[in-house]
């Protein structure tokens, strides 16, 4: 199978192709961006399962739309703006409907266990260490508004401009900065107060 880099004539080419239904030229298309988009898809779901689903609409629907994509931004933007309104038409739903993922922490009468297998490489001192404070962040980061997570996720994590994020996420570049630093303040709140509950 030949690989396509990430060269702007190359990726028109395969953009091109794909309008015109090619199923190879999509999918190289796929090969290229699934990484980033499955980055983004994880940071927003929160685990592998419901990340995978969301990241497999994401390219179904992209497969559906790719003739009403313009080349006016990245391809990449356009499909993590598609991962994101799935994401919040998702969460509308679930809160409409109750629905609780099955990768959800375990409440019990003794607080939360998480169903996660632990790793068996390391020192068990340091996994155990590294694993609360990542616990911890996790915990934080669903504690604030999705709005937040992803806005953080865009910037922090993925490197997206102010502007970028503006097109992804459907609003002003003003919007970006005070959801930005809203989400920052408020990630670290949570993070102080998750401590002193320990």
């Amino acid at each position: 199978m030949e690989l396509f880099t990430k060269e702007p004539g190359q990726l028109k080419d395969l953009i091109n192709r794909s309008r015109q239904n090619d199923l190879k030229a999509f999918e190289q298309l796929v090969i290229i961006y699934q990484h980033k988009v499955y980055g983004l898809c994880y940071q927003l779901a929160g685990n592998y399962s419901d990340a995978q689903d969301l990241a497999q609409e994401v390219f179904i629907q992209a497969y559906s739309s790719i003739k009403s994509f313009r080349n006016e931004s990245d391809l990449g933007t356009w499909l993590h703006r598609i991962a994101v309104n799935k994401w919040i038409n998702i969460q509308r739903k679930n809160k409409r409907n109750g629905t609780v993922s099955i990768d959800a922490p375990l409440n019990t009468d003794k607080g939360e266990l998480q169903r996660e297998v632990p790793s068996p490489d390391g020192n068990p001192e340091d996994i155990l260490e590294t694993k609360e404070y990542h616990n911890l962040v996790k915990k934080a980061l669903q504690l604030i508004p999705y709005e937040h997570r992803t806005v953080l996720f865009l910037r922090e994590v993925q490197g997206y401009s102010y502007e970028e994020i503006a097109v992804i996420m459907d609003c002003s570049i003003g919007t970006v900065r005070s959801r930005l630093n809203r989400a920052r303040k408020n990630l670290k709140d949570k993070v102080e107060h998750l401590v002193q509950e320990v």
